[in-house]
């Protein structure tokens, strides 16, 4: 490249029209999925204190919510349900009629073209807060893989589009697949959350899901803030047992693994927007320290150009009637 003055990088950033033409990445509508918490009762639209714009939602309240959702041109939800009762092993979760069970039938008779994903874990249901069966001070790895397939095969049965496993246990995505495909879901996709860190931006979630831990934390199955390499060895291993999306969560602070796990494996990848980096930018937005719409889009883009083809978050609203 030749140097200044003949190079002037700057000539084509004078005019926005001459920007857009050069600009390297897009966010569109269709990369968009939006996370949904749906709880028991009717009529219940309760507004999450620590994210703002986001509600825990009845089942008529969260078809309504899925109909403006598809009318604004976004694609896909994700479903978190709260149970009305929770147990030490988490029954609920993998109830044939239970919370996300039948909301996935409510939303899929009324918006069929929606691509209705389901979380599959364990911590909205358990009384304990935790992702799998507990004994003792241990989180059972093997003994929670069984529950977590048998709740993604009535989520499958309910008619969801995707399961998403998010519990970081080991082998838990090739026990899905495996029943998935023994009870004739073999073309039903499986979205893991491949790369997910034990990370302090979830607070505002587990309010808004109930699914905090009543004791310990989530260290001795989600990922060490501090490691990438691991990072690769966890997506290869679940596309190995059957992954057709990874993702990265959280987003912002783990760019570089978004990066990392694109370019190494090329696979359709997800990133998660979660609730702290919302909540942050919502704070933040309503205080007047940032310009909430600008520093959005910068930070969903942030993504798209760190390789992310998905993302999961609170503004996919908001992003839609922007764009």
């Amino acid at each position: 490249m030749s140097e200044f003055p003949v190079t002037r990088l700057r000539r084509l950033r004078m005019k926005e029209a001459l920007r857009g033409m050069v600009r390297e990445n897009f966010l569109r509508k269709e990369d968009l999925i939006y996370p949904l918490f749906v709880v028991p009762g009717k009529k219940v639209r309760n507004e999450v204190k620590s994210m703002p714009g986001v509600f825990q939602l009845s089942i008529d309240e969260t078809v309504r919510e899925c109909v403006e959702v598809r009318k604004l041109g976004i694609p896909s939800i994700i479903l978190f349900g709260i149970p009305e009762h929770k147990d030490d092993v988490g029954s609920g979760a993998y109830d044939e009629h239970g919370i996300v069970q039948e909301a996935v039938r409510a939303i899929k008779k009324e918006v069929s073209e929606l691509v209705v994903i389901t979380d599959v874990c364990l911590c909205e249901y358990t009384s304990h807060g935790h992702c799998g069966i507990v004994k003792g001070n241990e989180i059972v790895n093997d003994a929670s893989i069984e529950l977590l397939a048998k709740e993604a095969l009535t989520h499958a049965q309910a008619g969801a589009d995707i399961i998403a496993p998010s519990d970081m246990f080991d082998g838990r995505v090739q026990l899905i697949r495996e029943t998935l495909d023994d009870n004739g879901f073999d073309n039903l996709p499986i979205m893991s959350y491949a790369a997910k860190y034990a990370s302090g931006f979830y607070g505002p979630f587990r309010d808004a899901a109930q699914s905090t831990p009543q004791f310990g934390d989530r260290r001795s199955h989600q990922m060490d803030p501090a490691n990438s390499d691991e990072a690769l060895r966890e997506v290869e291993q679940d596309i190995l047992e059957g992954a057709d999306i990874v993702m990265v969560k959280p987003a912002l602070s783990y760019l570089d693994v978004i990066r990392r796990v694109k370019d190494t494996f090329h696979m359709p990848t997800a990133a998660y927007n979660v609730s702290g980096e919302y909540a942050m930018i919502k704070a933040a937005g309503r205080n007047g320290w940032i310009d909430e719409e600008r520093v959005m889009m910068e930070t969903l883009v942030s993504m798209k150009r760190a390789g992310a083809d998905l993302i999961l978050t609170y503004f996919a609203k908001d992003v839609a009637k922007k764009l």
